[in-house]
């Protein structure tokens, strides 16, 4: 067993150099963000519990940061591919919360009218492009993605991200030596929450770093604490100056830990609750930053309560929209499935 209790401590403090850090908007922005995606996600599990959210339903409790962070740091026109763990990132990515939670409880209003659930809905507006089911699938699309930005001469970035699990995949490495090789603009993001479903990291994976694993393709990585919003948007900065420099792909490891289990259904016996409570006690990425703006009076504990309030009304609304949207027509079943069908269900 790792000693979570060592590596809590050595989470580095934050460093105020950006100005961004001392503007009040900009850091209780971050803070709202990050605490939309954990009430959302906590009312995902009581609906689930409720049996009014079918199939697999992946929590992203715990990892906030990362997303938060990141976006925040993107341009206008970077687009995003995640795994099936994606609520946080279509939240992150501006989706409306409302339609996310239709989408869950497989309604009409849902971003895929009911037929993606959990793992599967997209937003072209948002430049959002899944949710994939199948393991390191969406690692090869945002390759190409980014392909489609160097073709069309286009300054955009695809973050693509996956997991610790997925990094042993060989689609990951085919992806890996093709964006390297043609110098494409894409950031991989590696989300090491410890474990892939019940197995840990340290059993599945060799090597030191999972951050190294592009090296023999000459492409850079960092390893990042995923708990620290403001490393987060450092090392994306840096990451994302890089690549839209021509410098070609870069990798980053996100070291962050999933408080629930791998998936709603899974009970997480394989791990201790000490190792549990001392990553929730003592490295929590929203407490960590709440503590950061306390500290240096940027904003006042009235702030913080006026942002849960109304995340807690903005909740109430996202579960009636979901539960008051209609199920979707059974003619739904036949759109968009044949390419000469897209035409008329898609006026």
């Amino acid at each position: 067993m790792r000693n979570v209790k060592s590596m809590a401590k050595s989470t580095p403090p934050i460093q105020d150099t950006p100005s961004t850090l001392k503007d009040k908007a900009h850091m209780l922005n971050l803070y709202k963000d990050m605490l939309l995606i954990r009430r959302f996600e906590e009312r995902s599990a009581q609906l689930y519990g409720m049996g009014l959210i079918g199939g697999f339903c992946h929590l992203y409790i715990g990892q906030e940061a990362i997303v938060v962070g990141l976006q925040s740091v993107m341009q206008e026109g970077d687009s995003v591919i995640t795994s099936y763990r994606d609520h946080g990132h279509m939240l992150a990515c501006g989706m409306d919360p409302k339609r996310v939670m239709a989408e869950l409880t497989g309604r009409r209003d849902g971003y895929s009218k009911g037929k993606g659930g959990s793992m599967h809905m997209f937003s072209i507006e948002k430049r959002f492009y899944g949710g994939h089911g199948i393991v390191g699938a969406q690692v090869p699309i945002g390759t190409g993605l980014a392909f489609s930005y160097k073709y069309n001469n286009e300054k955009n970035v695809c973050v693509t991200y996956m997991g610790d699990g997925a990094v042993n995949q060989g689609q990951v490495y085919e992806a890996f030596n093709m964006a390297a090789l043609w110098k494409l603009p894409v950031l991989y993001i590696i989300e090491n929450n410890q474990y892939g479903m019940g197995t840990s990291v340290k059993r599945a994976a060799a090597g030191a770093t999972l951050c190294e694993r592009g090296q023999p393709y000459g492409i850079p990585g960092v390893r990042v604490d995923g708990m620290n919003i403001m490393e987060v948007q450092e090392q994306g900065k840096k990451a994302l100056d890089h690549i839209r420099a021509g410098k070609g792909p870069y990798i980053l490891e996100m070291m962050t830990y999933r408080y629930r289990g791998h998936s709603m259904s899974d009970p997480a016996k394989y791990r201790s609750k000490e190792e549990v409570s001392v990553w929730k006690d003592e490295r929590d990425p929203i407490e960590h930053l709440k503590n950061y703006i306390l500290a240096e009076q940027i904003a006042i504990q009235d702030d913080f309560t006026h942002i849960e309030k109304d995340l807690k009304v903005l909740m109430q609304e996202v579960v009636d929209f979901a539960q008051n949207s209609p199920e979707p027509d059974v003619d739904e079943l036949y759109t968009d499935i044949l390419t000469h069908d897209h035409a008329s269900h898609n006026e």
